[in-house]
């Protein structure tokens, strides 16, 4: 495990308890998520170090990279999936028309084929072997493993995507810093990711689905994802909820507290944390539109 003694975004080392939480998702084990106190960073602390890291994506049950899923939850992620897909893109035609997507954490490569029909020019990025293997095989897409993010030509992409990814990556300033190499001038990066203040994340608390710890390494508010872009040379020119996630969440967090009627009660959980949610600032997730600055 590592112990994390400075935060990423302000370099701190004043840091307190936040809460304790465990991987309700697969292993039952316990995890502490610290906070600091000098810009409000959450973090899981300590964590699995990055070869041991695997195991805890290792199973079925993980949907993002699950391509043969069933039952209620697996047909209602396809579904949702779907919806996901055709919004992302009319998101993404405000800003761009055309041109080399990279996206990084392409999982089973979804979201680049539907792009490459739209006549983008397609690149992923996926670690996971199993996944990458899907996406090559079944839509013929370039898939690479992450090395490759340091052999591409700098100034090479019109967008770059991480859909839920960026909380799983342990060096966020070197990451982002990559990006920003790769990224043309007049290119934008999207980012998606859950939002730790959002009403069904006090709702529910250490039993929040959000933090599915410890492959949720961070925990971010829209000013801390923020402060971190501005860190890092890019500016927020936009912000966009994902509203289908408080549902989805919701139910999650349900099952978490084995509560009965765990999708009913997410549905209505889901609309509540939807209507309350401070606009564009702390939907469950948010999508989050860069340019540099």
């Amino acid at each position: 495990m590592i112990k994390i003694t400075k935060c990423q975004i302000c370099k701190s080392n004043d840091l307190s308890q936040f809460l304790q939480t465990k991987d309700y998702f697969f292993t039952d084990e316990y995890f502490t998520l610290s906070v600091c106190n000098n810009c409000n960073f959450v973090f899981t602390n300590p964590v699995p170090d990055i070869e041991s890291i695997g195991k805890y994506y290792g199973t079925e049950k993980y949907l993002s990279h699950d391509t043969n899923s069933n039952g209620i939850l697996g047909n209602i992620y396809k579904t949702v999936r779907y919806f996901n897909l055709r919004g992302k893109y009319s998101l993404i035609k405000n800003f761009k028309t055309s041109g080399q997507i990279l996206d990084i954490g392409c999982g089973t490569g979804e979201f680049l084929n539907f792009m490459k029909q739209k006549n983008w020019e397609t690149f992923g990025i996926e670690p996971e072997v199993k996944a990458k293997e899907f996406a090559i095989n079944n839509y013929h897409l370039d898939i690479f493993p992450e090395s490759k993010l340091n052999e591409f030509d700098k100034n090479k992409f019109d967008l770059i995507t991480m859909w839920h990814v960026l909380e799983h990556v342990y060096d966020l300033n070197e990451r982002l810093g990559i990006i920003s190499d790769l990224l043309k001038n007049d290119g934008i990066f999207i980012n998606a990711l859950p939002i730790i203040d959002s009403p069904d994340a006090k709702k529910f608390g250490n039993y929040w689905a959000g933090l599915d710890v410890p492959r949720h390494l961070h925990h971010f508010s829209y000013e801390s994802f923020s402060q971190l872009a501005n860190n890092n040379g890019f500016k927020v020119i936009g912000s966009f909820p994902m509203k289908f996630d408080a549902y989805y969440v919701s139910y999650l967090s349900h099952q978490a507290k084995q509560n009965s009627m765990a999708f009913l009660r997410g549905l209505i959980d889901g609309l509540i944390s939807n209507f309350t949610a401070d606009k564009r600032r702390n939907y469950s997730s948010m999508i989050f539109v860069l340019g540099k600055s």
